[in-house]
């Protein structure tokens, strides 16, 4: 599979690289209180600091931000709606996504539209399919979608909202996405997880800070997947093989590629 003479390994080092990049530009640390809940490039804090419910910090010689106000959850709400009529948010998505502390725990909830531009770390799930064969099922993203319109992911994925346990967000998504219901898959079980930390390529100012927990499923002969919330192109199944080259050429998402490498593609 070496192809153009590079080693066999090195396109899925380079794939794994992708999963932890640098901000494009400096960022600094938001604070609640003494938890740090994210992070902000110093532009934005700035655009928004006269009228909004955060001001300018430094703890330990490190210059940062912290959130204003007697409650976090209201404070966050007269954040993101600043944010927002500053024109810093590139979608309003009515609704609400947990915001942790570095031990994860839930301080409170925030509008998903702002969670990039405010580094907040979020949680999502993903489902790897596999025919009885050994073949994956993948989806192809919709070509109007924001982030990464037309790449291959997972047959199924999407954000944990805050209040909503990891199984249920799976198989909310699962009925959305695919038109699946979790009785008509075998051997649904936990595959394991994957964090990453990269620039947000569809929200200016913003960083991607993220947990993947990825579960895998056979899905069984004469069940196809449909989709229904009009996220999905196509579905399909693809051998090895062809899974391996549309990775190698970039097609898949950097999410779906570190999965696919986890789960010993």
């Amino acid at each position: 599979m070496s192809g153009n003479g590079e080693q066999p390994e090195a396109w899925r080092a380079q794939l794994l690289a992708r999963l932890h990049q640098p901000p494009l530009a400096p960022r600094e640390p938001l604070w609640w209180g003494d938890a740090a809940i994210g992070s902000v490039e110093p532009v934005v804090a700035q655009r928004v600091a006269g009228g909004a419910p955060i001001a300018a910090d430094r703890r330990g010689g490190v210059a940062g931000w912290r959130v204003t106000g007697l409650s976090l959850q209201p404070s966050l709400a007269g954040l993101a709606e600043a944010l927002r009529t500053a024109g810093l948010v590139r979608a309003w998505r009515n609704e609400l996504l947990a915001v942790t502390d570095g031990q994860g725990r839930e301080l409170a909830s925030v509008e998903r539209g702002v969670v990039r531009l405010l580094g907040i770390a979020t949680h999502a799930v993903h489902l790897l399919g596999f025919a009885p064969d050994g073949r994956h099922w993948l989806q192809q993203r919709a070509f109007d979608k924001a982030d990464d319109p037309g790449l291959w992911d997972t047959l199924v994925g999407g954000m944990v909202p805050a209040g909503e346990a990891m199984d249920g967000a799976l198989a909310r998504e699962m009925l959305e996405e695919a038109g699946l219901a979790v009785s008509q898959l075998r051997g649904l079980a936990p595959g394991g997880q994957v964090a990453t930390s990269r620039p947000s390529t569809s929200v200016p100012h913003g960083h991607v800070v993220e947990r993947l927990d990825w579960f895998r499923c056979v899905v069984p002969d004469g069940v196809v997947p449909e989709n229904r919330d009009g996220e999905v192109a196509q579905f399909r199944l693809m051998g090895r093989g062809e899974v391996i080259e549309r990775l190698r050429r970039g097609e898949v998402t950097v999410d779906a590629a570190a999965i696919l490498l986890a789960a010993g593609l």
